[in-house]
Order: structure tokens, then C-alpha cells, then sequence
């Protein structure tokens, strides 16, 4: 395959890595060249603007920070003339963004003779090396059954939630639930410290228990190190995806208050200048020890 990949953070490049991996050809864009350079030696096109990619690419992977900046790279929002040219072209979007800026920009691409998949991921740099990513894919049946060979080099089982807006949806849900399953484990491990509780039989109990989930095993050496410096996702992402959740869960008449006390925490611990770190740093504003 010949894919296109557009946004080249530390997803991105996972993404560009596993292409490559499989014998596939890749062509990139970033508006920053400073990150990508070591790729170009594993075998990566640099292309040197979006529509030099589009020209040259069928099937374009869009991993960027949010709605915004996929319109603004295919100038979705300018005069015909201006837009890039997506005939025939396939847009799969593969960042978070909420459903309905995901419809939005599905109907304009649509519209411009174009295909849209919404296909978030679920996991992170380890699974999309591996290309055993959850991806959950949005849109219309026909796009995502003509992009399934492109999703399977990145997971195992794509799965095919419904129309476009379904799959955003379903990673905000999952975003959310990273929020508050982060939230509610600082809260009780520091309580737990703070009151003379072994850490050992603290996680053996909740290990025991049906409120156990993975995401405490995989953070916990982050917890007692308070050690946040490298992140697959960093903590100003997470504040932006709770914000899109909390917005669009209003819509539908639900009561955001539990998670719009995590979301100050979360701007707390980004005031505090930890935006890059791991969004497990939410820990060090919940129980900042003594």
C-alpha cells in the first residue's frame, strides 16, 4: 500500500514505524521537520505540504491534535478554489475529536468528492508498533470495508461501531472513563498512604476486587516515584478530551459534575506546567504528599 500520514507527534510516528514495518510505502507531512528527520532514514517520504501528499497518496491517515487542525491543513474552511483537492481521496481520521466536528468535516469532504472514516485508537505507542491497537471506526460501511486492509496493519480486529460520530463518541467515552478510573485511584492510593496502609495490601485488595482495573498496575510505579516525565499521552491532551466530552455530554442532558471537578484538577496540574508529562501527573495535584 502506498498510505499517506499526516501529524507526526508520538502516535504518528508509532504509525509511520509500523507501515514501514510491513514492507508499505509512506509518505508524511508535518508542519515540524525537527521530529521526523529519523524517519526519512527508516524509509519515509517527506512530502513538502499537504497537497504535494494528497497528490500523491490514496489513502491519507490524519493524526493530529484536534478538528481544528485537520481543517485548517485541508483548508476545509476557505473558498473552492482554496480547499485541497480530495476527489477520489480517503481521509482516515484517526485523532479525538468530538462527533459532531467529525460530522462536520465528514461532510465537507464528502461533499468534495472525498471518503471519511473516523477511526480513533484506543492504546498506545507499545500496541500501535505492534499494530494490536483498538480501533473503533465510524462512517459509511462501504468506506470502512475499502480501508479495512489499511486498519489491520494497525490492529488486529478494527471494529465497525456505525455512522459518523459513533466512533468519536465511543472514544470520548473511553477518554472519560481514563479521567475518572485516574482520578478516583490517585484519591484512594494517597488516602490509603496517608493513613498508614501498606501499598503491597492496598493493591491486593483492590487486586481482588471487582473495582480492579489494568490502568492502576500500569500507573502505579508512576505514583510512587511520582516519576510523569515520559508520555504517550500527556495531560494537556487529556484536559482537552475531558473538555470535549464534558460539552457534547451536556448536549444530551447529562450531569457532568463528578468530571468537571477532575477537569480543574487536570488544568491545575497543566497550570503547574505539567502539560507534556503523562496525564498520570494528575496524582501529584491530588495527593502532593508532605
Amino acid at each position: 500500500m502506498d498510505i499517506g500520514i499526516i501529524g507526526i507527534g508520538l502516535m504518528g510516528h508509532a504509525f509511520v514505524e509500523r507501515f514501514l514495518s510491513q514492507g508499505h510505502t509512506v509518505r508524511i507531512y508535518n508542519r515540524s521537520q525537527d521530529n521526523i528527520k529519523d524517519l526519512t532514514e527508516s524509509g519515509a517520504i517527506i512530502c513538502e505540504n499537504v497537497d504535494n501528499l494528497l497528490n500523491l497518496s490514496k489513502t491519507i491517515i490524519f493524526m493530529v491534535s484536534n478538528a481544528e487542525a485537520i481543517s485548517s491543513l485541508l483548508r476545509l474552511g476557505g473558498t473552492e478554489d482554496r480547499q485541497a483537492n480530495l476527489q477520489g481521496k480517503t481521509i482516515l481520521q484517526m485523532a479525538t475529536i468530538s462527533p459532531g466536528q467529525s460530522r462536520a468535516i465528514d461532510e465537507v469532504i464528502t461533499s468534495n468528492g472525498g471518503h471519511y472514516l473516523e477511526a480513533p485508537v484506543l492504546g498506545s505507542i507499545p500496541e500501535a508498533k505492534a499494530g494490536t491497537l483498538i480501533i473503533m471506526a465510524g462512517g459509511a460501511r462501504d468506506v470502512f470495508e475499502n480501508t479495512l486492509a489499511t486498519l489491520q496493519v494497525l490492529s488486529t480486529t478494527p471494529r465497525y461501531i456505525g455512522e459518523t460520530g459513533s466512533a468519536a463518541a465511543l472514544k470520548l467515552a473511553m477518554n472519560q472513563l481514563i479521567a475518572s478510573l485516574t482520578a478516583g485511584f490517585s484519591l484512594s492510593l494517597g488516602y490509603a498512604i496517608e493513613n498508614g496502609v501498606d501499598t503491597n495490601l492496598f493493591m491486593e485488595t483492590v487486586r481482588e476486587s471487582a473495582l480492579y482495573a489494568k490502568t492502576y498496575d500500569k500507573k502505579l510505579q508512576k505514583y510512587l516515584d511520582r516519576d510523569f516525565g515520559t508520555a504517550n499521552f500527556s495531560t494537556q491532551h487529556l484536559l482537552k478530551d475531558i473538555r470535549l466530552f464534558i460539552d457534547d455530554a451536556k448536549t444530551v442532558g447529562l450531569d457532568t459534575d463528578a468530571l468537571q471537578g477532575i477537569e480543574r484538577i487536570t488544568k491545575k496540574t497543566v497550570d503547574k506546567g505539567m502539560e507534556a508529562m503523562d496525564y498520570s501527573s494528575i496524582y501529584q495535584l491530588i495527593y502532593p504528599g508532605k
